[in-house]
């Protein structure tokens, strides 16, 4: 089968995608034929433009806001999928925020809304997700970050978190695999992505082994694999996309 219809057929969820890396996995899965449930938590106009852009090119698209924090929208979210396309195989934990906060500054108000989006709504969307991707056999992809492994000032909650999908990803792949569900963390390193404040200063200590910083569309490529009929005996696993930054 071609790689273009691995997923014809198949229903996706993408949280955060509206914007860079989520985005580009949204296009990505739709490009192999899967319908996309597209998410975002406050971005409406752009989680409907990327909507708009698979339709454009012939696929299935539907948006969704939840903030996938909180438990009521995370099962929202969830129930979308399965009311717009009749049932889930694929779901993707994206969604994050990466504030940079110096540590005696970091309250615990900051500290659980980094942990709420990231840890608690991968946590949230999986557990609402299981009953329907264990119907036939389905994939969850977390997405995990460089500096949960090589560490960084001014992010502890975000390193926290995002170090809690890796030890999520590992309980879930034992937990899950009797119901046929595979369940993978991909680690990007330095990407090139769109952003709305500074770029994180932990970027200026890595270079690459390859000469460059890699591209959304780069890590979308190992998501789809991930959810394809070829990985299915690849689970618990943290895949690392970084040019050589870092070996896992």
């Amino acid at each position: 089968m071609s790689e273009h219809h691995i997923l014809q057929g198949h229903v996706a969820i993408v949280t955060g995608s509206a914007r860079n890396i989520g985005r580009a996995i949204a296009h990505a899965l739709a490009e192999a034929g899967a319908a996309v449930v597209v998410n975002a938590r406050s971005s409406a106009a752009e989680a409907e433009a990327v909507v708009q852009e698979i339709r454009n090119r012939g696929g299935q698209a539907v948006a969704k806001m939840a903030d996938v924090g909180q438990p009521e929208q995370a099962a929202a979210l969830i129930d979308a999928a399965v009311q717009a396309f009749g049932r889930l195989d694929i779901l993707v934990n994206n969604a994050a925020v990466r504030r940079e906060i110096d540590f005696e500054q970091l309250d615990y108000q900051e500290w659980r809304a980094i942990i709420a989006t990231i840890l608690d709504g991968a946590y949230l969307c999986a557990r609402a997700a299981a009953p329907y991707l264990s119907a036939r056999g389905g994939s969850i992809v977390n997405i995990g970050g460089l500096s949960s492994f090589t560490g960084a000032a001014r992010r502890a909650h975000v390193i926290a978190a995002k170090a809690g999908l890796v030890g999520l990803t590992r309980a879930l792949a034992h937990d899950l695999a009797p119901h046929r569900i595979t369940v993978n963390c991909v680690a990007p390193g330095l990407i090139d992505t769109e952003r709305r404040g500074p770029e994180p200063a932990h970027h200026a200590k890595h270079a690459t082994l390859v000469g460059r910083r890699g591209t959304p569309e780069e890590v979308a490529a190992v998501v789809r694999f991930l959810c394809g009929p070829e990985a299915r005996y690849i689970t618990g696993q943290t895949l690392h996309a970084n040019g050589g930054v870092f070996f896992g």
